[in-house]
Protein backbone atom coordinates (compact mmCIF):
# COMPACT_ATOMS: atom_id res chain seq x y z
CA UNK A 1 0.00 0.00 0.00
CA UNK A 2 1.54 3.61 -0.82
CA UNK A 3 2.43 5.85 1.66
CA UNK A 4 -0.14 8.61 0.55
CA UNK A 5 -2.48 6.21 0.90
CA UNK A 6 -1.82 5.29 4.77
CA UNK A 7 -2.62 8.18 7.76
CA UNK A 8 -0.38 7.72 10.65
CA UNK A 9 -0.52 8.85 13.80
CA UNK A 10 2.29 10.25 15.75
CA UNK A 11 1.98 10.20 19.80
CA UNK A 12 4.59 9.91 22.49
CA UNK A 13 4.44 10.89 26.81
CA UNK A 14 6.50 13.58 26.68
CA UNK A 15 4.24 16.19 25.26
CA UNK A 16 3.00 17.65 21.85
CA UNK A 17 6.13 20.71 22.01
CA UNK A 18 8.84 17.73 23.27
CA UNK A 19 11.59 18.02 20.60
CA UNK A 20 11.06 13.29 20.15
CA UNK A 21 7.61 14.20 18.88
CA UNK A 22 8.52 17.25 16.43
CA UNK A 23 11.81 15.65 15.22
CA UNK A 24 9.41 12.46 14.37
CA UNK A 25 6.88 13.77 12.85
CA UNK A 26 8.43 15.70 9.67
CA UNK A 27 10.77 11.99 9.25
CA UNK A 28 7.02 10.10 8.97
CA UNK A 29 5.84 13.27 6.67
CA UNK A 30 8.69 13.37 4.49
CA UNK A 31 7.94 9.71 3.51
CA UNK A 32 4.27 11.15 1.84
CA UNK A 33 2.16 9.49 4.76
CA UNK A 34 -0.52 11.74 5.74
CA UNK A 35 0.48 12.59 9.27
CA UNK A 36 -1.99 13.58 12.29
CA UNK A 37 -0.25 14.47 15.71
CA UNK A 38 -1.77 14.24 18.96
CA UNK A 39 0.03 13.42 22.02
CA UNK A 40 -0.36 15.18 25.79
CA UNK A 41 -0.10 18.67 26.80
CA UNK A 42 2.35 18.36 28.95
CA UNK A 43 4.61 15.48 30.24
CA UNK A 44 2.89 12.27 31.03
CA UNK A 45 6.00 9.42 30.92
CA UNK A 46 4.96 6.18 33.41
CA UNK A 47 1.07 6.81 33.05
CA UNK A 48 0.66 2.86 31.50
CA UNK A 49 -2.40 2.96 29.24
CA UNK A 50 -4.51 4.98 31.31
CA UNK A 51 -7.53 6.65 30.16
CA UNK A 52 -8.53 8.21 33.32
CA UNK A 53 -12.03 10.53 32.96
CA UNK A 54 -12.21 10.12 29.15
CA UNK A 55 -16.22 9.32 29.01
CA UNK A 56 -18.33 12.50 29.42
CA UNK A 57 -15.81 14.97 30.00
CA UNK A 58 -14.78 17.82 26.94
CA UNK A 59 -10.90 17.35 26.61
CA UNK A 60 -9.24 20.45 26.10
CA UNK A 61 -7.06 21.14 23.45
CA UNK A 62 -4.69 23.03 21.91
CA UNK A 63 -2.76 23.37 18.53
CA UNK A 64 0.35 24.50 16.90
CA UNK A 65 1.37 24.37 13.27
CA UNK A 66 5.15 24.30 12.77
CA UNK A 67 6.49 23.11 8.86
CA UNK A 68 3.37 22.47 7.76
CA UNK A 69 2.17 19.72 10.47
CA UNK A 70 -0.51 20.55 13.32
CA UNK A 71 0.51 19.29 16.55
CA UNK A 72 -2.86 18.47 18.65
CA UNK A 73 -2.33 18.47 22.59
CA UNK A 74 -4.49 17.24 24.71
CA UNK A 75 -5.14 17.12 28.52
CA UNK A 76 -5.07 13.78 28.73
CA UNK A 77 -2.36 10.55 28.31
CA UNK A 78 -1.00 8.77 25.43
CA UNK A 79 -3.10 6.38 25.71
CA UNK A 80 -6.11 8.55 25.63
CA UNK A 81 -4.80 10.38 22.26
CA UNK A 82 -4.63 7.44 20.50
CA UNK A 83 -8.42 6.28 21.36
CA UNK A 84 -9.73 9.55 20.54
CA UNK A 85 -7.80 9.52 17.03
CA UNK A 86 -8.88 5.67 16.47
CA UNK A 87 -12.77 7.16 16.91
CA UNK A 88 -12.31 10.05 14.99
CA UNK A 89 -11.57 12.57 17.17
CA UNK A 90 -9.56 14.66 14.77
CA UNK A 91 -11.01 13.53 11.16
CA UNK A 92 -10.20 10.17 9.46
CA UNK A 93 -8.93 7.37 11.96
CA UNK A 94 -5.07 6.31 11.14
CA UNK A 95 -4.00 3.15 10.11
CA UNK A 96 -0.52 3.09 11.79
CA UNK A 97 0.47 4.42 14.97
CA UNK A 98 4.36 5.39 16.00
CA UNK A 99 4.77 6.66 19.29
CA UNK A 100 7.89 8.45 20.37
CA UNK A 101 10.84 9.65 19.98
CA UNK A 102 10.92 9.35 23.80
CA UNK A 103 13.80 10.80 25.53
CA UNK A 104 15.75 7.82 27.47
CA UNK A 105 15.32 4.19 26.77
CA UNK A 106 12.68 1.99 27.68
CA UNK A 107 13.91 -1.29 28.66
CA UNK A 108 13.05 -4.51 30.28
CA UNK A 109 9.93 -6.04 31.57
CA UNK A 110 9.05 -2.64 33.18
CA UNK A 111 7.57 -1.11 29.63
CA UNK A 112 4.53 -1.71 31.01
CA UNK A 113 4.26 1.76 32.87
CA UNK A 114 6.02 3.61 29.70
CA UNK A 115 3.22 5.56 28.28
CA UNK A 116 5.52 5.60 25.24
CA UNK A 117 4.90 1.30 24.81
CA UNK A 118 1.56 1.59 25.76
CA UNK A 119 0.28 3.97 23.66
CA UNK A 120 1.51 1.39 20.68
CA UNK A 121 0.12 -1.36 22.84
CA UNK A 122 -3.11 0.53 23.07
CA UNK A 123 -3.40 0.76 19.19
CA UNK A 124 -2.80 -2.72 18.95
CA UNK A 125 -6.02 -3.45 21.50
CA UNK A 126 -7.82 -1.25 19.30
CA UNK A 127 -6.23 -3.08 15.22
CA UNK A 128 -3.70 -1.49 14.20
CA UNK A 129 -0.10 -1.94 14.03
CA UNK A 130 2.18 0.49 15.78
CA UNK A 131 6.07 1.56 16.45
CA UNK A 132 7.68 2.86 19.88
CA UNK A 133 10.78 4.00 19.36
CA UNK A 134 13.17 5.39 22.72
CA UNK A 135 16.41 7.20 22.22
CA UNK A 136 19.01 5.59 24.60
CA UNK A 137 19.92 9.90 26.22
CA UNK A 138 17.79 12.31 28.70
CA UNK A 139 19.73 14.72 26.50
CA UNK A 140 19.74 13.41 23.16
CA UNK A 141 21.78 15.12 20.30
CA UNK A 142 20.69 12.45 18.14
CA UNK A 143 17.26 13.13 17.08
CA UNK A 144 17.45 12.49 13.67
CA UNK A 145 18.79 9.01 14.27
CA UNK A 146 16.02 8.06 15.77
CA UNK A 147 13.62 9.83 13.31
CA UNK A 148 15.46 7.68 10.63
CA UNK A 149 15.42 4.10 12.33
CA UNK A 150 11.50 4.94 12.99
CA UNK A 151 10.97 5.76 9.48
CA UNK A 152 12.19 2.67 8.31
CA UNK A 153 10.37 0.52 10.90
CA UNK A 154 7.06 2.36 9.68
CA UNK A 155 7.70 1.04 6.15
CA UNK A 156 8.90 -2.42 7.35
CA UNK A 157 5.53 -2.69 9.91
CA UNK A 158 2.70 -1.70 6.71
CA UNK A 159 2.34 -5.19 5.78
CA UNK A 160 2.33 -7.06 8.73
CA UNK A 161 -0.84 -8.23 10.33
CA UNK A 162 -2.95 -5.67 12.19
CA UNK A 163 -1.74 -5.61 15.58
CA UNK A 164 2.09 -5.86 15.07
CA UNK A 165 3.81 -3.64 17.85
CA UNK A 166 8.06 -2.95 17.93
CA UNK A 167 9.35 -1.31 20.70
CA UNK A 168 12.97 0.36 19.52
CA UNK A 169 15.66 1.59 21.43
CA UNK A 170 18.04 3.70 19.88
CA UNK A 171 21.65 4.44 20.89
CA UNK A 172 22.29 8.34 20.64
CA UNK A 173 24.93 8.53 17.90
CA UNK A 174 24.91 9.48 14.20
CA UNK A 175 23.56 7.12 11.82
CA UNK A 176 26.49 5.93 10.44
CA UNK A 177 27.96 5.21 14.22
CA UNK A 178 25.22 2.60 14.74
CA UNK A 179 26.55 -0.97 15.63
CA UNK A 180 23.74 -2.50 13.74
CA UNK A 181 20.16 -3.48 14.28
CA UNK A 182 19.72 -6.54 16.28
CA UNK A 183 16.24 -8.52 17.81
CA UNK A 184 16.40 -7.88 21.71
CA UNK A 185 14.78 -9.88 24.44
CA UNK A 186 13.59 -7.99 27.58
CA UNK A 187 15.87 -7.42 30.14
CA UNK A 188 14.51 -9.01 33.19
CA UNK A 189 12.52 -7.28 36.13
CA UNK A 190 15.41 -7.86 38.61
CA UNK A 191 17.39 -5.29 35.82
CA UNK A 192 14.46 -3.06 36.77
CA UNK A 193 17.16 -0.26 38.33
CA UNK A 194 14.26 1.16 40.27
CA UNK A 195 14.66 1.35 44.87
CA UNK A 196 13.15 2.54 47.15
CA UNK A 197 14.53 5.77 49.34
CA UNK A 198 13.63 8.36 51.42
CA UNK A 199 13.05 12.28 50.05
CA UNK A 200 15.08 15.11 52.15
CA UNK A 201 11.54 16.03 53.40
CA UNK A 202 11.54 12.32 55.06
CA UNK A 203 8.64 11.20 52.31
CA UNK A 204 9.23 7.70 50.21
CA UNK A 205 10.63 8.19 46.78
CA UNK A 206 11.92 5.79 44.14
CA UNK A 207 15.14 6.46 42.41
CA UNK A 208 17.47 5.08 39.61
CA UNK A 209 20.01 3.22 40.05
CA UNK A 210 23.09 3.29 37.45
CA UNK A 211 23.44 0.74 34.67
CA UNK A 212 24.82 -2.60 36.33
CA UNK A 213 28.01 -3.69 34.54
CA UNK A 214 27.08 -7.07 33.11
CA UNK A 215 23.78 -6.72 31.50
CA UNK A 216 21.80 -9.86 30.58
CA UNK A 217 23.24 -11.17 27.19
CA UNK A 218 21.11 -10.22 23.91
CA UNK A 219 18.42 -8.77 26.29
CA UNK A 220 17.69 -4.63 25.19
CA UNK A 221 19.79 -3.22 27.79
CA UNK A 222 23.03 -4.97 26.88
CA UNK A 223 22.47 -4.37 23.00
CA UNK A 224 21.86 -0.60 23.03
CA UNK A 225 24.67 -0.19 25.68
CA UNK A 226 26.96 -2.18 22.79
CA UNK A 227 25.78 0.50 20.31
CA UNK A 228 23.11 -1.58 18.69
CA UNK A 229 19.12 -0.61 17.73
CA UNK A 230 17.46 -2.86 19.91
CA UNK A 231 14.53 -4.44 18.66
CA UNK A 232 11.61 -6.30 20.07
CA UNK A 233 8.49 -7.26 19.08
CA UNK A 234 5.31 -7.26 21.86
CA UNK A 235 2.34 -8.02 22.48
CA UNK A 236 -0.46 -6.92 24.90
CA UNK A 237 -3.03 -8.46 27.21
CA UNK A 238 -4.20 -11.79 26.29
CA UNK A 239 -5.99 -14.60 28.09
CA UNK A 240 -4.03 -17.81 29.23
CA UNK A 241 -5.94 -21.01 27.74
CA UNK A 242 -6.28 -22.77 31.22
CA UNK A 243 -9.36 -23.19 33.19
CA UNK A 244 -7.46 -24.67 36.35
CA UNK A 245 -7.87 -21.46 38.47
CA UNK A 246 -11.73 -21.44 37.35
CA UNK A 247 -11.99 -25.28 37.77
CA UNK A 248 -10.46 -24.85 41.80
CA UNK A 249 -12.39 -21.87 42.72
CA UNK A 250 -15.73 -23.42 41.54
CA UNK A 251 -14.99 -26.67 43.55
CA UNK A 252 -14.04 -24.30 46.75
CA UNK A 253 -17.38 -22.28 46.21
CA UNK A 254 -19.61 -25.47 45.81
CA UNK A 255 -19.35 -26.02 49.44
CA UNK A 256 -21.06 -23.14 50.10
CA UNK A 257 -24.25 -24.13 48.23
Amino acid sequence: MAPDTLRVLITNDDGYQAPGIRALAPAIAELGYDVLVVAPLDDQSGVGSARAAMVGRPIRTVVEEEGGIAYHGIDGTPALAVTLAVVGAFGAAPDLVVSGINRGHNIGIPIFHSGTVAAALTAAGQGLSAVAVSIDSEDPAHWGTAGAVAAEALTWIVPEPAGTVLTINVPDRPLDQLAGVRHASLAPIKRSRIIGTTAPTGEPMIELEPPAPNPVPDSDEALLAAGFVAVTPIIGIREVKDDAAATALGKRLSSYR
